[in-house]
């Protein structure tokens, strides 16, 4: 496996976690049962709109749905990023044996699950808005229902890496979001984040003209409207730096939608994200548009079709980009250069 402090090259063709008790009985609080037992309602009682399972915690926060099918678009996903880096998790140059990790947004926790696996010296927590997560997992890995967007109640220069992915249109004040970040990682440590674009662009203007610029403009008039913006991809690495982070380096990829590549390693990619797109789609679009843009149920969906059929057509050259942002968090009395 590559090593993971090497930025790849774009290839242009191409505190303590609180465990959620599901079992009612047994307390001895007497009347803070019934508190307890509301408590637990409002985390997994889920609710479902135009077909889809949405989180009940924070209700509305989040777009995307948490069904059994976002969740396999999740794994797939996962799969798509691994192999966009090969085989990496990250990129950040982290010390060799990490003690506190933080990924915020864990989904599915994969990534956590995955990181615990390959670094048995870190406490890992993975924070979600959905109690998803599965049940066994490696002993050092915990999930907590979370919301990244309150304050977070972690001691101060706790992590040795805080790692988030796929938080567009998900938060609200992102300079307050890498404030808590920088606050809550310890000096030396490193901050992460994984971002895609919503639009499909190509480097021979084949996209021109095409649903893919018609559907990254529904988006960021959606996220805008919503009060969570999608641009976050092209706005990390500036505030990563505005929070105080140091060292910060951006890696940008091109990931290709469809098998059009002709290197192998691009067209697997490039089936893989289609795939991806493709049973994504309708999470990523359902909530957004009918619930912030006005469309029907059915709107969305005639829409999604001739989505589906844009990605599938190979005469469009189209790729998403894709950024890695890393940076550390100045030791204490490091002095910093000035850019």
């Amino acid at each position: 496996m590559a090593s993971p402090h090497v930025p790849l090259e774009i290839d242009t063709e191409g505190q303590k976690f609180i465990t959620i008790d599901t079992d009612p009985s047994g307390s001895d609080y007497g009347d803070s049962q019934s508190e307890l037992t509301s408590l637990r309602s409002s985390i997994t009682n889920y609710y479902y709109e135009n077909g889809r399972r949405y989180h009940a915690y924070h209700a509305g926060a989040y777009w995307g749905p948490n069904d059994d099918k976002a969740q396999e678009s999740m794994q797939i996903g996962h799969e798509v990023y691994r192999l966009l880096l090969r085989g990496r998790l990250y990129l950040a140059p982290i010390a060799d044996s990490p003690q506190n990790v933080l990924d915020v947004g864990t989904g599915t926790g994969l990534w956590a699950i995955e990181f615990g696996d390959m670094h048995p010296s870190a406490r890992v927590i993975g924070t979600d808005l959905s109690p998803i997560q599965p049940s066994f997992t490696p002993p050092n890995v915990q999930f907590e229902v979370d919301d990244c967007c309150d304050p977070w109640l972690y001691k101060n220069d706790t992590f040795d890496f805080v790692h988030v992915r796929g938080l567009y249109g998900c938060v609200s004040d992102w300079d307050k979001f890498y404030r808590e970040a920088y606050k809550h990682t310890k000096p030396g440590g490193y901050i992460e984040q994984l971002e895609q674009s919503v639009q499909g662009k190509s480097d021979d203007g084949t996209t021109t003209g095409t649903m893919y610029n018609e559907w990254a403009q529904h988006f960021l008039n959606a996220g805008d409207t919503f009060g969570k913006t999608f641009r976050v991809v092209d706005e990390a690495k500036d505030q990563i730096k505005k929070a105080g982070f140091v060292d910060v380096v951006e890696c940008r990829y091109k990931c290709p939608i469809g098998q059009w590549p002709k290197d192998p390693h691009f067209k697997l990619l490039g089936k893989l994200n289609r795939v991806y797109a493709e049973e994504a789609i309708e999470g990523y679009a359902m909530m957004l548009f009918t619930s912030v843009l006005g469309w029907t149920r059915d709107e969305v969906q005639v829409y999604l079709a001739r989505m589906r059929s844009t990605l599938r057509n190979s005469s469009i050259h189209a790729y998403q980009e894709i950024v890695v942002v890393y940076g550390r968090k100045p030791l204490e009395g490091e002095t910093v250069q000035a850019e």
